[in-house]
């Protein structure tokens, strides 16, 4: 090939200049690699260094940049929700071929010693089995409360990093999983209390209480104050109170919150109280045995907290509508 040849395959659009390798005959690494022929040439003496090159781009085409990004094609992303991140492959449990034929019982007896030695592979360590545990019932955990894929992403980061500090030793997987979960809760402002979190878990409310605490002093977290707003709608779903009355219940709150007497208080009491008063004042009829078992609290937490914020806040509310 001519160094006009050359210089007509460098014209092209799809030439593109590798400055890492050598030109074997003039050591000259001005080597042009033209992807039409699939040919490496040397810029300065025209030799043909490659004749046979592999093209590692796509086989489809794109005009525009919102189709580049709509046609690429990647594997999954990486979960700290997964034991090992996603990173390793998995042996499906299903013997069929590509053409969803059975497989033959050699073949079959083949993939189920290599998916033996697979999955043993994946947890060779004490880690990594303790991880695989913890992130098999955080994902059980997050599907009994109904948690959202970020935030057990975050509960799975918070058991990492206590697993990584030594805080597990000792400790039950279980309780630190759940105490992981919540912790992530609080941060995100999710509405989920420690004793659905202990309910849907396998160990006492205790227990996840400890480990929760053990988690705030030896990770130095910093859990936001939790807002009673964030429980009116879940309690009010359970005894399906109206949205006008919902709407009265958060005023009430924010007016509460102004006047500086929610803090130090229970918020699933005070929400629980506030759609009390709602309810009356709008002339919805609910007891108040129904707010408490909707909000997890007693009777008298809910009593209290009515009278504490009808006297605080100044509400008129006739004695004869108040149901007990």
């Amino acid at each position: 090939m001519s160094i006009n040849q050359v210089n007509i395959s460098k014209e092209g659009p799809k030439v593109n200049q590798r400055l890492a390798e050598v030109c074997p005959e003039c050591a000259s690494k001005n080597l042009v690699h033209d992807y039409d022929s699939g040919e490496t040439i040397c810029g300065d003496c025209g030799l043909v260094c490659y004749e046979q090159m592999l093209d590692k781009g796509p086989e489809w085409r794109a005009f525009t940049q919102q189709e580049k990004a709509s046609r690429s094609r990647v594997g999954m992303p990486t979960s700290y929700s997964i034991h090992d991140k996603g990173l390793s492959t998995t042996i499906s449990q299903v013997d069929r071929d590509a053409f969803g034929r059975k497989l033959p019982v050699s073949t079959r007896l083949q993939m189920w010693r290599l998916r033996k030695w697979q999955i043993r592979s994946r947890v060779h360590s004490s880690v990594d089995r303790n991880l695989a545990q913890a992130m098999s019932e955080l994902d059980r955990l997050s599907g009994k409360v109904n948690i959202s894929p970020p935030i057990k992403e975050k509960a799975a980061v918070v058991y990492r990093r206590a697993l990584d500090k030594g805080l597990v030793r000792g400790r039950s997987i279980s309780a630190i999983a759940a105490a992981a979960l919540y912790a992530a809760c609080r941060k995100s402002g999710a509405s989920r209390t420690l004793r659905e979190i202990a309910e849907a878990s396998l160990v006492d409310k205790k227990d996840v209480a400890r480990c929760y605490r053990l988690l705030l002093h030896e990770l130095d977290f910093h859990m936001p104050i939790a807002d009673p707003l964030t429980y009116v709608s879940k309690i009010a779903e359970k005894n399906r109170v109206s949205g006008k009355t919902q709407g009265a219940a958060i005023a009430i709150l924010r007016e509460a919150r102004q006047k500086r007497f929610s803090a130090g208080k229970d918020p699933m009491g005070l929400a629980a109280a506030a759609i009390y008063i709602a309810c009356l004042q709008n002339g919805e009829k609910i007891t108040q045995k129904d707010i408490a078992e909707a909000a997890g609290v007693t009777e008298v937490t809910v009593r209290n907290r009515y009278k504490a914020l009808k006297q605080q806040l100044k509400i008129e509310i006739p004695e004869q509508k108040v149901h007990f």
